[in-house]
């Protein structure tokens, strides 16, 4: 499709060959108001370069640049010029591209050849999936389907939080007091009790942290009894994980944890001890990162075992050594910024340039009533629990408004997940989250089914005119403000999903599908769609197709459903 932006900048560095397009192209902006122009180009910051104040260097651009192809009118207002693009000729460009490139508008090819790793999800085996792990899997399950979206060719790991002391208090706690059947039938909440369980005898019995850490030892010198009950653990964790994960419509390509990197640490260990950057402190061994104003990097305990940085370091090489990745985007708290800092710092000591295609995605904090999740205080809400809840009020309103709807089920499910991701992806990830239920099912004002409505009000407008209608229009027929301003937020899409790609934000995404909602909605009610001039009907409904197209390729984006009906 014709990039206005583009068209403007060539137009403008045709005659001023001294600023290039990108320049140009960098500074040209959208106004809010649509009579200051289509497009405007701040003259300000040319002053220093032109010597020549902002209102003689629009006045002097706008005399200079020839009108020509989609754009009727160049004006100098103040220090600002403005364009204002032929409305019949570009309303025709842009429902014609929508049309034609169907769930493939927006797209690029731009990613073609490169590949992106993305670390996210990775929640905890024997541990409850729960609401604070739902920021990293929407998050980077938003920017797996933008990435392929954009032609890369993208690798999601889930990298499981399955090895550590925990699994030694775990066996400890399952050999004192654990049933199998129960294990067995109640899985992961079972597990979690015997976590809590063993706090609470260690509190007043310290000999079990000792036998914790001797179990430990045990697994990781591969005892047979240990290793099979780990996984089991691991196993029982994975059918919980994969239910919540089918809720969301989430795979992984990789579901590679900690342990899966435990014989690949020793040669990155003698690697450091050859290029002499492991040292000795208080018996464990360090990199030394003061000089980089930051605390030593811990790789080996006193006993000799491996931690999480030891493990991180192994990942990127496997990862790079695998998959040849461009970039390994990590998307972690934003409370693990220094252990992140820290083991890519050690690899850049290390002489690989990689480290720094290494990307840390923060987000915020997810506390319940300001309390900070604990499962060992029961300080949490399972992502099970609340999206069946979402789903179960869902259904409720249909069956209410909408009871003889087909398919109401599937379509609450939909609607009920949706909601929850819409809302966790609706503001800037590094923004901390309170949760409360009632925030969390608010499906009132700028949410996830208010932008599916208007999907399902699209879908249901075309249903009732009949695909006969369809690449039918006349675009002089298209004369309203309300329709303009639409098509011209709908030939953004492309734009808005490059933005958010560079700025590692879905939530670009997920505020520009509320604009567009909102835009529509403002056309539907100002304008009837379904009228007796055909040629009128024809062309108002080529603008609710493209709108349909639009919504349905950007909720798919941020891994929300587009019901038909709701």
């Amino acid at each position: 499709m014709i990039d206005i932006k583009v068209l403007a900048a060539e137009l403008l560095n045709k005659q001023n060959p001294e600023i290039d397009v990108p320049t140009f192209l960098g500074m040209l902006e959208i106004p809010t108001n649509p009579e200051m122009g289509d497009l405007a180009l701040a003259c300000f910051r040319f002053s220093k370069q032109l010597r020549k104040s902002p209102p003689e260097i629009a006045k002097e651009f706008a005399e200079k640049t020839t009108v020509e192809g989609l754009f009727s009118r160049i004006e100098a207002v103040g220090g600002y010029l403005n364009f204002f693009v032929d409305h019949v000729q570009y309303s025709k460009s842009v429902l014609d591209s929508i049309s034609n490139e169907g769930e493939k508008f927006g797209s690029s090819n731009v990613g073609e050849g490169r590949t992106i790793c993305i670390d996210y999800s990775a929640p905890n085996i024997a541990k409850p999936f729960h609401v604070g792990h739902l920021f990293t899997t929407v998050i980077g399950n938003a920017l797996y389907r933008t990435y392929k979206f954009f032609g890369y060719n993208v690798v999601g790991i889930n990298h499981l939080g399955d090895w550590g002391t925990q699994f030694g208090k775990l066996i400890v706690a399952y050999k004192h007091w654990g049933d199998k059947e129960k294990v067995t039938a109640s899985k992961v909440s079972e597990l979690v009790a015997l976590y809590v369980k063993f706090h609470e005898e260690a509190e007043k019995d310290d000999s079990l942290n000792d036998e914790a850490r001797a179990w430990f030892v045990k697994l990781e010198e591969g005892d047979t009894e240990a290793k099979e009950l780990w996984q089991w653990f691991v196993e029982l964790s994975l059918v919980e994980f994969k239910k919540v994960y089918a809720m969301l419509d989430i795979e992984f390509d990789s579901y590679n944890g900690e342990s899966f990197y435990n014989d690949k640490m020793t040669p990155i260990i003698d690697e450091l001890k050859e290029k002499r950057l492991l040292i000795e402190s208080e018996g464990a061994m360090i990199v030394d990162l003061e000089e980089f104003n930051m605390p030593p990097c811990l790789l080996l305990k006193k006993d000799g075992s491996t931690l999480y940085a030891t493990r991180d370091i192994a990942a990127g090489f496997y990862r790079k050594a695998n998959y040849g990745f461009d970039k390994c985007l990590y998307v972690m708290g934003a409370s693990q910024s220094l252990h992140f800092k820290q083991w890519t710092k050690v690899v850049e000591l290390m002489g690989y340039e990689w480290s720094n295609d290494c990307v840390h995605v923060p987000f915020g904090m997810v506390s319940i009533g300001g309390k900070k999740l604990a499962t060992r205080s029961g300080v949490v809400v399972l992502l099970e629990d609340l999206f069946n809840e979402a789903i179960s009020r869902t259904l409720e309103i249909i069956c209410e408004k909408s009871p003889d709807m087909a398919q109401k089920e599937e379509t609450a499910r939909q609607i009920g997940i949706g909601a929850i991701v819409f809302g966790y992806l609706s503001s800037n990830r590094i923004k901390d989250i309170s949760f409360s239920w009632d925030d969390a099912l608010n499906f009132d004002g700028e949410t996830g089914p208010y932008v599916q409505y208007a999907h399902a009000r699209t879908c249901s407008l075309l249903a009732t005119a009949g695909e006969g209608h369809l690449n039918r229009f006349d675009p002089e027929k298209i004369s309203s403000v309300e329709e303009f301003q639409l098509i011209k937020l709908l030939s953004r899409f492309g734009e808005t999903i490059q933005i958010s790609l560079n700025e590692l934000e879905p939530s670009i995404i997920t505020r520009y599908l509320v604009d567009v909602a909102q835009a529509f909605n403002r056309f539907y009610h100002e304008h009837k769609i379904l009228v007796d001039d055909l040629e009128l009907m024809d062309s108002r409904l080529a603008i609710v197709n493209a709108t349909r197209i639009v919504l349905r390729n950007g909720l798919n984006l941020i891994g929300l459903k587009a019901p038909n009906r709701v």
